[in-house]
């Protein structure tokens, strides 16, 4: 898959310098939109040739598993697939440009991508999430059974709950991903969930309906509880702990929101601030330029694989300067950060391309403007503390709390950005001056999107937790709340004929 893929954006590439000196500047912009529709077309079916053969270093078939030590191989194969790893790159970065693209925050370098413009529909073909969540969901399940089916003489002390605890952690995780991008998940009485799979997905288990949403969230959240309950209390960074399961299932409860999920995530998360290792950074920006995945308050992270600092088409690359792609800061990222310390260091000058897409500039969270690869750059944040803080303070705020500890804890995030009551920053006295719920949400948000762009979608969701009026005001191209989520790949309709209904506003085809 691989190997397709890159023949696929090398032949992008040589189009792309041959339109380059044919065309003038107003085709470019229509050849560039075009070409993007074409590359994601061009990725996907590449990658669709190999859907049935995991990477080598990902087995996760129950029969190889016999030991502990075995047992440890196929987990580590399951991590591999969470990754959405090749033997040259993790495929995270579309944790960091699509949502925030969605959002209107980050955008493509050659003119208006279908995310930037939230026309949906054009992702029937390209599934993005699905095909990585359920491929993760697979092999968490192999897992699981494989390691059930041992004896528990096989393992040494709590091992072989924990391995099975990480496989739930992940396996939430991998379903709240395709429920927060195909299914209802903001109306909590809607049937249109999406398939729970439970069990190593055979040709004989593949027919299967969609479950409810709240029977979805029940399931995620049962995975996340066993997690909390059974998983280890340390692990390296890029592997789950009981820390890692309780800042999901804030993230989780936040979206679902409803009877008593609020008080749960506000628990959780000062169980997380006061009882985990996890602090802060001093200095944001230590995390993303000096620390990276070492920072004490990253919870878990993706780590870059071995070649991915030397690969011609690293994530790095498609920030800064150009690869096969080029993602950038809108002007809209710029303007959120006005009287901001971040921007120094967040966004930099307008791109060379700045004609084809007006308004946009450097993106430089992972990669300095004028700087290389490396293993800072290439990692990956799947959660941080500083969510933590911002979820609960949400979560405060909409069950009527206390605002002085809402603002208590939004002033911690800004802090560590240089924003403090002494430097009388309008950023800060915004939120000092924010006495309704609705004004101190407007605020939250605009932290979320200051501090997490380009993360894990925590920009995307938050938008979508305001209002309907709010969230057009803020991105006009979403014109009804269909566009929140996208249409079920056809291939599921084709292999799985029990699914059921295609999403409101797309085709069943």
């Amino acid at each position: 898959m691989a190997t397709a893929i890159q023949v696929a954006i090398q032949r992008l590439n040589n189009t792309v310098l041959v339109f380059v000196s044919d065309f003038n500047q107003k085709d470019m912009k229509k050849i560039f939109t075009y070409l993007i529709i074409c590359f994601i077309a061009v990725v996907f079916f590449a990658c669709n040739k190999d859907l049935s053969a995991p990477p080598k270093n990902a087995k996760v078939e129950g029969n190889t598993i016999i030991d502990q030590s075995t047992a440890q191989i196929a987990l580590n194969g399951v991590y591999y697939n969470f990754a959405f790893a090749t033997a040259t790159t993790t495929g995270w970065q579309m944790h960091e440009v699509f949502p925030a693209s969605l959002a209107g925050y980050i955008h493509f370098g050659f003119g208006n991508s279908p995310s930037d413009l939230n026309q949906n529909s054009i992702f029937a073909a390209n599934p993005n999430y699905w095909l990585e969540s359920y491929q993760t969901i697979n092999a968490a399940n192999g897992l699981i059974k494989g390691v059930n089916d041992l004896a528990d003489g096989k393992f040494t002390a709590n091992r072989k709950a924990e391995m099975i605890a990480e496989a739930h952690f992940l396996r939430a995780y991998s379903h709240f991903k395709i429920l927060n991008y195909y299914g209802e998940w903001y109306k909590p009485d809607s049937k249109l969930g999406i398939v729970l799979r439970d069990e190593p997905s055979v040709l004989s288990a593949i027919p299967k309906a969609r479950s409810s949403v709240k029977d979805s969230y029940a399931f995620i959240i049962s995975d996340l509880d066993d997690a909390i309950a059974n998983a280890p209390v340390t692990n390296p960074v890029y592997y789950a702990t009981k820390w890692a399961a309780m800042a999901m299932k804030i993230r989780v409860l936040i979206c679902r929101g409803g009877t008593g999920d609020y008080a749960s995530v506000i628990s959780l998360a000062n169980t997380i601030i006061q009882s985990s290792p996890y602090v802060l950074e001093a200095k944001q920006e230590d995390v993303f330029h000096t620390k990276g995945l070492a920072s004490k308050e990253v919870i878990l992270g993706i780590q870059p694989q071995a070649l991915q600092v030397s690969y011609p088409y690293n994530k790095s690359r498609q920030y800064y300067p150009l690869a096969s792609n080029l993602w950038t800061a809108s002007q809209a990222l710029r303007d959120i950060y006005a009287n901001d310390p971040r921007l120094t260091w967040m966004i930099g000058t307008p791109t060379p391309y700045i004609a084809y897409s007006p308004g946009t500039s450097y993106f430089m969270k992972y990669i300095l403007q004028g700087g290389t690869p490396n293993t800072l750059s290439e990692s990956d944040y799947a959660l941080r503390l500083t969510e933590v803080y911002l979820l609960e303070a949400e979560a405060l705020v909409r069950s009527g709390g206390d605002m002085a500890t809402v603002k208590m804890l939004v002033h911690t995030i800004q802090s560590k950005a240089g924003i403090t009551a002494t430097v009388n920053n309008t950023n800060y006295l915004a939120v000092e001056s924010a006495n309704t719920a609705d004004l101190m949400l407007m605020e939250i948000y605009k932290e979320t999107v200051r501090s997490l762009i380009g993360e894990d979608g925590a920009e995307w969701n938050a938008l979508l937790r305001l209002p309907l009026a709010t969230v057009q005001q803020i991105k006009p191209t979403i014109t009804s709340q269909n566009l929140y989520i996208f249409p079920v790949p056809p291939s599921e309709f084709l292999y799985n004929p029990l699914f059921g209904d295609q999403n409101p506003g797309y085709i069943k085809n």
